[in-house]
């Protein structure tokens, strides 16, 4: 069967502990297939903690048969290839077609290809030969997680509309934009699908045969951008990972890069960052209020460094009145004031929209992007824009920066905070 390797299950040791693919096999029947991250530990808690369905055929199972995996994303692709070629028995028994997911490429009106996931089985495709299925996956979780990895190599549109002007995905180059070039989106689309097929190396082979016609005709440029995005497919396919609890924390992923340049090309500031300012305040129903000014200077390594020498704390002046966008506006003015501190390029601000206002109505006309992080519904606010940023769709170097930045100006402002009650209580 394929390139699977069978071992009886009395050896359930001898399995590999890595990525990859694992069925179950009653005499000549493939009664089950899987996915792992790691194929021993997997099988292993189907025999010794098995759930109601495992008790359906445990016992039955007679032989384990196995295939490694580079990486997680190849697992879940090879999994739902032999799911679709060999229809095992207790795959099928409590998921029929509607509850598998499957990854759609439809075509508008101009025949601009857009990509979406669906629960529609596969038999519609012959009904509607407009729209191409691509499956059936398994775990819904896992198969975003791998189109969102994969959308940063091969950007592509998820719906049939774009706006005349650029969207909130094409700052993170996860879109192709109003204007694409046609003929090579279509390409990188046929590529999303094959690699969505289990043809990585089809992928990279063609890649670097396009990489390779470039430099011959002395297009380093473009040359360069399509040997930048092997990179990235590779480091995508190896080192991501997408299967597993619902619960973990993966990153999104980004080339290891400077992050304060990430950040300027995302708020679309075209000049160089050397300093950046964050503001919180902290206060009890408006009693013992403060504010915090902590700064992070560029730095050659790691993109960053905290300046707490230019670390500034504002004891608020306005009593006994619980209005947070009126104290940071009250932090704001006070520090303007103070022209002799160096003004930085950006200003991140704890807060939604009517931070972001207060901070842009503050700075007057002075050359700073004001940006605003909204914790409670996980959004960057960016002056200028009209619509917030997901933080997950950050590159996780800027999510870092940003998160940090906030974290640093909130536990700031709490010490001083906490100080001043200390200090009133005694009085």
């Amino acid at each position: 069967m394929d390139r699977f390797k069978f071992l009886p299950k009395s050896k359930l040791n001898d399995l590999p502990k890595t990525s990859g693919v694992y069925c179950f096999r009653d005499k000549n029947e493939t009664i089950y297939i899987g996915k792992a991250t790691n194929i021993q530990n997997r099988v292993k808690n189907h025999f010794n903690q098995p759930s109601y369905r495992d008790d359906l055929y445990i016992d039955r199972v007679n032989k384990v048969g196995y295939l490694e995996t580079n990486s997680e994303i190849e697992a879940l692709i090879l999994e739902a290839n032999l799911i679709k070629k060999y229809q095992p028995k207790f795959n099928v028994v409590w998921r029929d077609d509607k509850n598998y997911f499957y990854v759609a490429i439809a075509k508008n009106a101009q025949k601009v290809p857009y990509v979406f996931i669906t629960h529609q089985p596969s038999y519609i495709q012959n009904v509607r030969s407009d729209i191409l299925y691509v499956g059936p996956f398994v775990e819904g979780t896992a198969l975003k997680k791998t189109l969102k990895f994969l959308r940063r190599v091969f950007p592509y549109y998820t719906s049939k509309k774009h706006p005349k002007n650029k969207c909130t995905y094409c700052h993170l180059d996860l879109c192709p934009g109003p204007n694409p070039n046609l003929a090579d989106y279509k390409k990188n689309i046929k590529k999303l699908i094959l690699i969505l097929k289990g043809k990585r190396s089809v992928v990279l082979n063609s890649l670097k045969q396009e990489m390779r016609q470039l430099s011959k005709e002395n297009k380093f440029e473009q040359a360069g951008k399509i040997r930048d995005r092997i990179n990235n497919l590779q480091q995508v396919m190896a080192h991501t990972n997408v299967i597993g609890s619902p619960h973990e924390a993966v990153g999104f992923f980004a080339p290891a890069k400077n992050p304060t340049a990430l950040l300027a090309k995302i708020i679309g500031l075209d000049k160089k960052i050397s300093r950046i300012e964050c503001y919180d305040v902290s206060n009890i129903q408006g009693k013992s209020a403060t504010g915090s000014m902590v700064s992070a200077q560029g730095g050659p390594a790691s993109g960053w460094v905290l300046d707490k020498n230019q670390y500034k704390k504002f004891k608020i002046k306005m009593e006994n009145t619980p209005n947070d966008i009126a104290m940071l506006k009250e932090v704001l003015e006070r520090r303007f004031a103070h022209k002799e501190w160096k003004y930085p390029e950006i200003i991140l601000i704890d807060g939604g929209k009517a931070q972001l206002n207060v901070a842009i109505n503050a700075k007057k006309n002075k050359d700073i992007k004001i940006i605003s992080i909204a914790k409670g519904r996980q959004e960057l606010f960016i002056e200028g824009r009209k619509e917030p940023i997901p933080l997950k769709f950050l590159p996780q170097e800027v999510y870092n920066l940003i998160k940090h930045l906030d974290d640093e100006a909130h536990r700031f402002a709490i010490t001083y905070h906490k100080k001043l009650r200390r200090k009133n209580l005694l009085q």
